[in-house]
């Protein structure tokens, strides 16, 4: 199995933040989003990387912008390391494949959250008031149920600790109803045409969540951060589905389902390490999602 970079480490070059997975350094007027293969779940980063899923959410990422560019501009500068500014060239091997040069934007602070099926925090909502994020629902609908159509879910960006559901007036209220209405229209559509593509490759995208930046002069949206990986959306098998129970998944959930059998570990840091079979299951599922979604092979 293939080393894994848990850390970014670019020398000189000035680093911005460090996320859960993600490193993004100044590079000049640019930035550089390095992602790492570090893992989270319930909020706490794991001591073990898993294989190949920087990687993967990197170029994943990159064939979502690509796909949507007629919907909205993205922040894609370049993904080739060789057109990379020179202060980057030593860093290559580390930079390929995981990394994107990317236009520094004001960052909308919210998440455009889509859901299309009953699942997670929407489904323990809708059991005790028969809503999710305060829209009123069907009555008897089951878990992982498809919604008669996809609902638009805002909640806050947290800087540490768990986002916030809120309701579109409340976001409304926040950034105006203009922006929030085109937000909410970019984000419908970024989704349908992903679960479309998503469909004919067998693969359902149950929900997701969106970031997007203004153009600090011309007030333009841009799609930002990642879009539609296994760590932004729940991507399930199409061939297994079947509503009412769990299912099962391309993404982390893998890991925290591992996870919730410890008994020794209260969800806070430090976290446990990963058993080498879930490090490698997690990986192959990461794998799985970007080969049949994008048709490619390599990496």
């Amino acid at each position: 199995m293939s080393n894994v970079l848990l850390e970014s480490n670019l020398g000189e070059v000035p680093l911005r933040s460090r996320g859960k997975v993600r490193d993004i350094y100044e590079v000049s007027d640019k930035l550089l989003l390095v992602t790492s293969d570090r893992v989270s779940a319930f909020d706490v980063v794991l001591p073990n990387g898993i294989p190949e899923k920087g990687k993967v959410l990197n170029q994943l990422s990159l064939f979502w912008f690509e796909q949507t560019s007629h919907l909205v501009p993205n922040h894609v500068v370049t993904a080739d390391v060789d057109a990379y500014p020179t202060e980057l060239s030593p860093y290559a091997d580390q930079l390929k494949s995981r990394s994107t040069l990317a236009r520094k934007l004001t960052p909308v602070p919210f998440e455009c959250v889509v859901r299309g099926y009953l699942y997670g925090s929407g489904l323990k909502e809708y059991q005790s008031l028969g809503s999710v994020c305060g829209i009123s629902l069907p009555s008897g609908m089951r878990q992982a149920d498809r919604f008669p159509e996809p609902l638009f879910t805002p909640s806050t960006k947290a800087e540490s600790g768990h986002d916030e559901n809120v309701s579109q007036a409340y976001m409304a209220n926040a950034l105006g109803s203009e922006l929030t209405e085109r937000l909410k229209d970019l984000s419908l559509s970024i989704y349908d045409l992903g679960r479309n593509l998503a469909q004919e490759k067998d693969i359902i995208i149950a929900d997701t969540k969106f970031e997007f930046g203004q153009d600090p002069e011309s007030g333009e949206l841009v799609l930002i951060d990642e879009v539609l990986t296994p760590d932004s959306s729940r991507f399930w098998p199409a061939e297994e589905y079947e509503p009412g129970r769990d299912q099962p998944s391309f993404d982390k959930q893998f890991v925290r389902e591992y996870l919730e059998t410890l008994d020794d570990w209260d969800k806070n840091p430090p976290g446990p390490s990963l058993p080498d079979d879930v490090v490698a299951g997690t990986s192959e599922r990461y794998l799985r999602a970007y080969r049949a979604l994008t048709a490619r092979t390599d990496l």
